[in-house]
């Protein structure tokens, strides 16, 4: 009876041990799996600016070539000494959780401005339909703004690339710095992720979806059937 009883015990906690596997395991692919929407239900432009010099969202139909060409023009600009970050809005869905800023790309612009302020100080530039927003920590504003105030904005005939193009362009200008995009081998800029689940997120779900399956099986297979327990009892 006792050897019965120990065997019991053990295979309690075995089952215990295992139920607490599949929970953790859940746990964690819940969390895992939040991710990915909750950046997006953010400010994507901020999250994307922080590591890159450009942000162009999927919907802002940019053609690859000229997404190339913005990226190699701020990299000319980041060498000629004028570091620049851009993000092009198409529409109001690319603002995330600040949708109250979209057509005002000068409110905007110091929102970026103040939420990249703790990693990069330098001119953030904002391109939407109706216009451009321009932000620089500590800068008067008034020679980067009468800079663009002469430029064609994308509801006035140009493309949202060709606006951006020409806006840094101008910006650099009225900051002393000439030159022009050379030839790079840089790829396109990352777009901001939708809520569209990507490789990453689908990955995730069939790897937890698996331990889950696998844990509570094992669980299973170690607990005795019911029947056999109370016979033993």
């Amino acid at each position: 009876m006792a050897d019965s009883t120990h065997t019991l015990d053990s295979s309690r906690r075995t089952h215990a041990g295992l139920v607490a596997l599949v929970l953790t395991a859940a746990l964690a692919f819940a969390s895992g799996w939040s991710a990915g929407p909750a950046r997006a239900d953010g400010d994507p432009a901020s999250d994307v600016l922080a590591s890159q010099s450009l942000f162009i969202p999927e919907d802002g139909g940019i053609p690859a070539a000229q997404q190339t060409q913005l990226v190699a023009l701020l990299e000319s600009a980041q060498r000629a000494g004028y570091p620049i970050r851009v993000a092009l809005i198409a529409t109001q869905a690319d603002l995330g959780s600040v949708t109250e800023l979209w057509r005002q790309p000068q409110s905007y612009a110091g929102f970026l401005g103040q939420e990249l302020s703790l990693i990069y100080h330098g001119t953030v530039l904002v391109v939407m339909p109706n216009g451009f927003g321009v932000y620089r920590s500590g800068t008067s504003l008034g020679a980067a703004q009468a800079a663009l105030a002469g430029a064609r904005t994308p509801g006035a005939g140009a493309s949202l690339g060709s606006a951006a193009l020409n806006a840094i362009q101008r910006l650099a200008g009225a900051a002393g710095h000439r030159f022009t995009a050379s030839a790079s081998s840089a790829p396109p800029a990352s777009s901001v992720a939708s809520g569209t689940p990507g490789l990453a997120e689908w990955v995730a779900l069939l790897l937890g979806a698996a331990l889950i399956a696998l844990a509570w099986t094992a669980s299973l297979r170690a607990q005795p059937p019911r029947r056999g327990r109370d016979r033993v009892a």
